[in-house]
């Protein structure tokens, strides 16, 4: 498939600049896998779709202020740091600005010099490697120093306290998301509940959403594309609980591509049918459309930008006319778009 084929036409007032309150009053289309059909809906109307012995599968992954703002020894000139991934302790790739002032080398100060840094590497894409040195928790430090960064296409002032605690779903946990799988933002306590009581078995596992969430797709052909490294972990009850499911016919339900990407990253052709290995590693696994899936059988996911791996990896799972029929729908009826938005459950 083409890069052009996942176009759509989306009127910028339909991108969602803040999120609904409450949680689960977003919106959500259902669109039915073997049918086609489409039913317009609400998150809280989520149990009325799943069944007692569903699996729902949720990323605990918390966000952490990725945004540094210091200055640059010994001139003092301000530096901005984005941290995007970390590849040892305490030692990151970022992107920095400006650019080319920041050399291998620089030390970096952050806070009331809390926070240090050192210019260890440049990368060929132009970031930077950092090795940082603070007392205490890094990302405690963290939390007080830095800056959440929100997705470009939300054209307000981003660092708000609401936002630190909105762009959080209410089950995250560990810290190293620089982006928040933003499916598992609908859900509040009280609906994780009310599934539970209706023997829906609920699972988690963590993949940390890295930078490659918001890059763009700059090849024609989607098979050549390559999302960005990200961290995971599969708990090995997570994995025990899919497994059991996948064993007598019970569905496992993703939320978030991120949840997807990582379960169809650890899936295994077993004996006895494609199970999931617990464990931790790091995946580039990208999903177009072709790919065969082993562990899901329903996927609840925001709408996503066009010409993106994420709609792609929806139009890999649930067929290019049935999601691209979706989609209009949803632009037509009013859906909120993207990060804040609302979400669609293929099922």
């Amino acid at each position: 498939m083409r890069l052009s084929d996942l176009h759509y036409d989306l009127p910028p007032e339909r991108i969602a600049q803040h999120p609904c309150e409450p949680r689960d009053q977003a919106r959500l289309l259902v669109l039915d896998r073997r049918t086609g059909a489409l039913e317009d809906a609400r998150i809280k109307d989520l149990p009325q779709w799943l069944r007692a012995g569903d699996v729902l599968v949720l990323n605990d992954t918390r966000v952490f202020p990725a945004r540094l703002i210091g200055r640059r020894e010994p001139t003092g000139g301000l530096v901005e740091v984005f941290l995007v991934r970390e590849t040892a302790p305490q030692t990151w790739t970022a992107l920095v600005k400006p650019g080319r002032r920041v050399r291998v080398g620089d030390r970096l100060t952050f806070g009331q010099g809390e926070l240090q840094g050192v210019v260890t590497g440049r990368l060929l894409d132009g970031r930077r490697t950092i090795a940082f040195n603070c007392d205490g928790d890094f990302f405690a430090l963290l939390d007080r120093i830095g800056r959440t960064p929100l997705p470009p296409y939300i054209a307000r002032e981003a660092d708000t306290p609401f936002d630190r605690e909105r762009y959080q779903t209410v089950y995250a946990a560990t810290p190293g998301s620089i982006a928040a799988p933003t499916a598992g933002l609908h859900f509040t306590l009280e609906l994780l509940s009310t599934l539970a009581e209706h023997g829906v078995e609920i699972v988690k596992l963590t993949l940390h959403v890295g930078y490659g969430t918001f890059q763009p797709v700059r090849t024609e052909n989607l098979a050549a594309h390559r999302v960005e490294p990200e961290v995971y972990v599969v708990p090995e009850a997570t994995a025990q609980r899919i497994n059991a499911a996948r064993r007598e016919g019970r569905r496992v339900i993703a939320v978030g591509t991120t949840s997807t990407r990582t379960l169809e990253t650890v899936a295994r052709d077993g004996v006895d049918g494609n199970l999931v290995r617990a464990g931790q590693g790091v995946t580039d696994l990208t999903i177009v459309p072709g790919f065969r899936f082993r562990v899901l059988d329903g996927l609840l996911t925001n709408f996503h930008l066009p010409q993106s791996s994420l709609l792609a990896l929806v139009v890999a799972f649930g067929g290019y006319e049935p999601v691209l029929r979706a989609y209009r729908h949803a632009v037509t009826a009013g859906y909120r778009f993207y990060s804040y938005g609302d979400a669609l459950l293929l099922i």
